[in-house]
């Protein structure tokens, strides 16, 4: 059996595939409402966020066989968590992760951390708007709420926890957009403009997660932005397409179908 760390629509898709192949799989994903995706498309779940431990027991449990991290660039602990556990548990482990993209716009700064990006937005004035979602928002709030040259609104999924939030950090309601992706070039304009956003944070999650699209609709109106570099971490295997994910299951695990 596979454990996959899953989560995102290309994780559902790699996930497909690696059963298609033969291989029976179990998914890991953080919310209920993720596991509900991956059931809908028949793929076995677990919902819940694992520490180390956890999944150190549920590798040997459950007779996993190699850990297929396809978990967000951005989830950081998980892929430390399973890159430990795989070594602990004596399995192989491969990540997918989406391919980085590059961007040519002079009014875009590419910075490593979100406090970094939370430092430069504090010295503008203007219209920010927040794409990162809820997990470090109050990185950002402690830094531009209450400044007087700022607002701050926070573009993230229509959670009933981030909600409680944004409530609890003190984000107006107003500020708050609550909508979940990927848009358009179009649609991306359309909220900067409504807004009148002159500053847009985002970070560099890949094409599927529609960066290009907040990107490129910011240049076209003239909006600075700062993107946040991905997490440097030594995942050793490292794949982009799904094709070679397989291929090197293929050299470690063999196929076996499930009930």
């Amino acid at each position: 059996m596979i454990l996959e760390l899953a989560g995102t629509s290309d994780a559902r898709a790699l996930a497909l595939e690696i059963m298609k192949e033969g291989y029976s799989l179990l998914a890991t994903v953080v919310t209920e409402n993720a596991a509900k995706e991956l059931k809908e498309s028949g793929i076995p779940v677990q919902a819940g966020r694992l520490t180390y431990d956890e999944m150190v027991r549920l590798i040997e449990t459950k007779g996993i066989q190699a850990v297929v991290d396809a978990s967000h660039p951005f989830a950081e602990e998980a892929s430390k968590n399973a890159i430990c556990a795989a070594k602990k548990a004596g399995v192989p482990y491969i990540r997918y992760e989406r391919e980085s993209q590059t961007f040519h716009y002079e009014k875009m700064k590419v910075v490593e951390s979100y406090e970094e990006a939370a430092d430069i937005a504090a010295a503008r004035k203007g219209v920010v708007m927040l794409t990162t979602g809820s997990k470090t928002l109050q990185i950002f709030t402690e830094k531009l709420l209450g400044n007087p040259d700022i607002r701050l609104i926070a573009r993230m999924l229509p959670r009933v926890d981030n909600m409680e939030k944004c409530e609890q950090l003190g984000l107006p309601q107003k500020n708050i957009v609550a909508i979940q992706g990927p848009f358009t070039k179009k649609f991306d304009q359309a909220l900067y403009n409504q807004f009148g956003v002159s500053l847009m944070i985002t970070k560099e999650s890949g094409k599927v997660g529609s960066v290009d699209e907040k990107v490129e609709a910011a240049k076209e109106l003239g909006i600075e932005v700062i993107m946040i570099g991905r997490p440097k971490i030594n995942y050793g295997k490292v794949y982009s397409n799904f094709f070679d994910v397989v291929q090197e299951l293929h050299k470690t695990v063999v196929p076996q179908m499930a009930n």
